[in-house]
């Protein structure tokens, strides 16, 4: 393009007019980006590739393994979801036109481009709200969790986001046009007011402001939780050899995982001491004596030697009635002057038999102590409530730098390349978030593993055939 021709395409575009039949309009080249469009072509491809893979995976590691299968999770695969939409299908043409710094799809496909783009962002939205409430629920309103995010209640709120995204954004079909300063497809900074100005504040704003006062409220709750658990449980010295509740906890999506050790997603989410609420025999109200190290030792004592006892004791020798009948002189006239309590009735005497083989100090006791079950507990829920809060926040480092500069730079005085840049961050967003499950729970790390292992032992399996053609040979 010409100088002058970009000048002239440039005034038109930084006043946001469109023509649906003239090309010059989807065209966001500028001499300032020519070179910067390579850095964003390679950090489009590494989002869309990251981003696929993982949000692919995530949806599989759902359905494949049953640890991972839990109702919280269902909130993790639908932002994945929304994530996979914008990785594979919207980041590709966002990346063909910084590749071209112009718009290759037409009119039509412009604003579909622009519907999809805001419903995906409104779904990631909903989704990061309706898990700020269900972590709220659990460490607060238990019940309220239970009913809300059942199985019926999933049903209805999963794909409310999606039409709710659909309903809000629909509206604005006639207004989306290409916007050069991203070169990319969005709805018209002023033809479509005040409607666009409501759905900004609502849902980047309100929403993710909502979102952080939720957080808060279960810092302060996990906080509080934390203190009561460390006043109301036992001492060190006195729990060391009680026995750890046997009863089964609960995940953080409610659902009683029983056994398996290899799940390991139960969380204590209740305010109270986990120990009273499991109804375990070691807990004890804090006026209640507790039991002295040297009584549980002691008894510990008795109950060992208790077996042993029989094998001391004289009785419990070779009495006369073990002789055998034999070796008994017979009686003639007179009678016998044996009494009759030493000949026992049976040849094998009850003093031979313990009155118990297992008595319960036989049973050892369980090797972990009962704060040692609190505090995995309330470990757990931190770890993944900190894995929560940790998308939250990188969903805002994304979307704020280039929502203050549009705020900002109402006429579009900045440079592009500054207009470009915040864009680009906004892709982050969308290929992060597997990453940040990998590195922050272990159940999702321990998935994707798994899935690569599938995935890549074809290929294991093929280089050692060749390699051992190769060595036949």
């Amino acid at each position: 393009m010409e100088p002058s021709a970009w000048r002239d395409a440039s005034t038109r575009n930084l006043t946001h007019d469109w023509d649906s039949d003239n090309q010059t309009y989807f065209s966001c080249y500028h001499p300032l980006v020519v070179e910067y469009r390579y850095f964003a072509v390679l950090w489009g491809c590494l989002v869309t590739i990251t981003g696929t893979v993982g949000n692919l995976m995530t949806v599989l590691a759902f359905a494949t393994d049953p640890c991972i299968r839990t109702r919280f999770n269902v909130l993790i695969v639908n932002l994945a979801l929304a994530d996979l939409l914008y990785c594979a299908l919207l980041q590709p043409v966002t990346t063909d036109s910084y590749l071209h710094l112009r718009w290759r799809g037409g009119a039509l496909g412009c604003r579909a481009f622009g519907l999809l783009l805001f419903v995906s962002n409104a779904v990631s939205i909903l989704t990061l709200c309706l898990i700020a409430v269900s972590r709220y629920l659990l460490v607060q309103r238990r019940s309220t969790f239970e009913r809300l995010f059942s199985a019926r209640g999933l049903l209805l709120l999963l794909p409310s986001t999606w039409a709710l995204g659909l309903a809000s954004f629909c509206p604005l079909w006639p207004v989306y046009v290409f916007v050069p300063l991203v070169c990319t497809c969005s709805f018209h900074r002023t033809r479509g007011r005040p409607y666009t100005t409501i759905l900004l504040f609502l849902y980047f704003f309100a929403g993710l402001f909502c979102v952080g006062v939720f957080y808060l409220l279960i810092y302060r709750r996990v906080r509080l939780a934390a203190r009561a658990v460390l006043r109301h449980r036992p001492s060190r010295r006195s729990s060391r050899k009680r026995v750890a509740p046997a009863a089964g906890t609960e995940d953080d999506s409610g659902v009683s995982s029983g056994g398996a050790p290899t799940c390991t997603s139960e969380v204590d989410s209740q305010g109270e001491p986990p120990a009273r609420r499991a109804g375990a025999t070691w807990y004890k109200e804090p006026g209640e004596p507790q039991p002295t190290r040297s009584a549980l030792d002691s008894h510990t004592a008795r109950a060992r030697a208790s077996p042993e006892e029989p094998a001391t004791t004289p009785s419990a020798t070779t009495p006369p009635a073990l002789t055998p009948p034999s070796m008994t002189p017979p009686s003639t006239s007179l009678p016998s002057t044996s009494p009759p309590s030493t000949t026992p009735p049976s040849t094998s005497p009850p003093s031979k038999t313990p009155p118990s083989t297992s008595p319960p100090a036989k049973t050892p006791p369980s090797t972990t102590p009962p704060h040692a079950t609190q505090s995995s507990g309330g470990d757990e829920l931190k770890r993944v409530t900190r894995m929560c809060f940790a998308v939250f926040l990188c969903f805002v480092f994304c979307f704020v730098p280039f929502l203050l500069l549009n705020l900002a730079d109402q006429r579009g005085r900045a440079p592009q390349i500054l207009h470009m840049f915040c864009a680009n961050l906004t892709w982050l967003n969308s290929c992060i978030n597997p990453l940040l499950y990998a590195v922050m729970n272990p159940q999702f790390r321990r998935s994707y593993h798994l899935l690569l292992t599938r995935a890549f032992s074809p290929l294991g399996r093929l280089w050692r055939a060749l390699r051992s053609r190769s060595a036949s040979c």
